[in-house]
């Protein structure tokens, strides 16, 4: 018999199939196998979760890292930590605002030696700029850049200036070519007044203004595009209906446009450091509602994964919470599990071609969480993010990176029970 490194065991482990009572056996950092939840297998060590389920770890893409004036290093451990407590076992990393940002291999390279001691997988997103040529981009992609990023306003600012359409067709193209993905914020800098903070300076027009943009640079382009973050509802119609011209283009939004809006209490200091803004209630309902919708693509709906939009340079903390976040609200609307580990995991790991990841699956790195889905949990006062002092449900924790499990000492879990 198989002596694994360590066996772990959930009536509720979610899996490409579905949601069952099953054993994972993990070695070297994989998972070997995958079995009944009763069967017999040898390991070094045993969790046996109960009903805790066993979801896999989210791989949260464009999150940001560097935080003003602090060591580049000392940002990636924060962020690793931060991304532990939340759920989150991979991080695609944004290229800006960062310093140095990530838009040439050297600055990659740096990046890449600053987060090894994060405690979890980083990838990294390339940025490209007004002046990227085609050397740049495929050095960046030999250098280990996943996908690419650019900004149709300032949501790269300051160090991805926003692209014109010529700079962004010729960015698709070269994109193309190498088989990669681009991810655009696609708020069109000519809609957005001065300064553009307020939610009245943000309108839901520039989002569509920049997805006409992007619709028409993918269909001459040929280029798989994703669009994050997406949060105007009323231009779901336009992001589902780009299928139907030939434009492989798909978006990503974030729980705490779907949590909260421009209406809940307490939010509407976060309506000045979101970018996009919160919304209405009513755009909240409707965003909900496309993320739901039935479609063309693979997974369902265009809006195909939900990010923690998590971006310190702006004070926008949202890490840690966004899983439960989500949760809460996705669990109230009668979403299951299996939901939540596919907008979180399965799906952005798939459009980045990170086959190994997202999954709790034979073959996969182990990245795994225990999350007890009925678990309320009060969020401090003192949370530098949006759900300060809320009640959200579903905890995370304990948390396995390549099998690892992550000790309480490096990540504390689950925050304040409420009873």
């Amino acid at each position: 018999m198989i002596e694994f490194d360590s066996v772990v065991r959930s009536r509720r482990v979610v899996t490409p199939e579905g949601v069952g009572a099953l054993s994972v056996g993990i070695r070297d950092g994989r998972i070997e196998a995958v079995d009944d939840y009763a069967a017999p297998m040898r390991a070094r060590g045993t969790t046996d979760l109960e009903d805790v389920a066993l979801v896999p770890g989210a791989v949260d893409v464009g999150a940001g890292v560097h935080e003003p004036g602090r060591d580049l290093a000392a940002c990636y451990r924060a962020a690793g930590r931060a991304a532990l407590r939340g759920g989150v076992t991979t991080l695609v990393a944004a290229p800006a605002p960062a310093r140095p940002p990530v838009n040439c291999a050297d600055s990659l390279r740096v990046h890449q030696g600053a987060a090894a001691g994060s405690g979890v997988s980083v990838y990294f997103l390339g940025g490209v700029t007004q002046g990227s040529g085609p050397l740049d981009l495929a050095d960046l992609r030999a250098a280990g850049a996943v996908a690419f990023h650019c900004s149709l306003s300032d949501g790269g600012a300051p160090d991805l200036a926003a692209l014109n359409d010529s700079q962004l067709r010729k960015a698709m193209v070269e994109l193309a070519a190498l088989d990669t993905v681009l991810v655009v914020h696609a708020e069109d800098a000519a809609e957005l007044g001065t300064p553009p903070v307020s939610a009245e300076q943000r309108p839901a027009t520039a989002e569509r203004r920049g997805m006409e943009r992007v619709v028409a640079a993918a269909r001459l382009a040929g280029a798989r595009t994703h669009v994050s973050p997406f949060t105007a509802a009323e231009c779901a119609a336009l992001l589902a209906a780009a299928g139907s011209v030939g434009v492989g283009l798909t978006a990503q939004t974030c729980p705490h446009y779907l949590c909260l809006s421009a209406e809940t209490p307490g939010a509407e200091p976060w309506s000045h450091v979101c970018r996009p803004p919160l919304r209405s209630a009513a755009n909240r309902k409707a965003l909900w509602s496309a993320l739901l919708a039935e479609g063309a693509s693979p997974w369902g709906s265009a809006i195909t994964t939900v990010g923690s939009g998590h971006l310190p340079s702006h004070g926008l903390f949202t890490l840690e919470w966004s899983l439960s976040a989500l949760w809460t609200a996705a669990r109230g609307r009668g979403r299951g599990l299996a939901d939540l580990a596919r907008w979180t995991a399965g799906a952005p790991a798939e459009l980045l071609g990170l086959v190994g990841k997202g999954r709790i699956a034979v073959g996969c790195d182990a990245d795994m969480v225990a999350f007890d889905p009925g678990r309320r949990v009060a969020v401090p006062s003192t949370d530098p993010g949006p759900y300060a002092g809320r009640e959200l449900t579903g905890s995370v924790g304990p948390v396995w990176v390549l099998g690892r499990r992550v000790p309480r000492t490096e990540a504390v879990f689950g925050g304040e029970p409420t009873v």
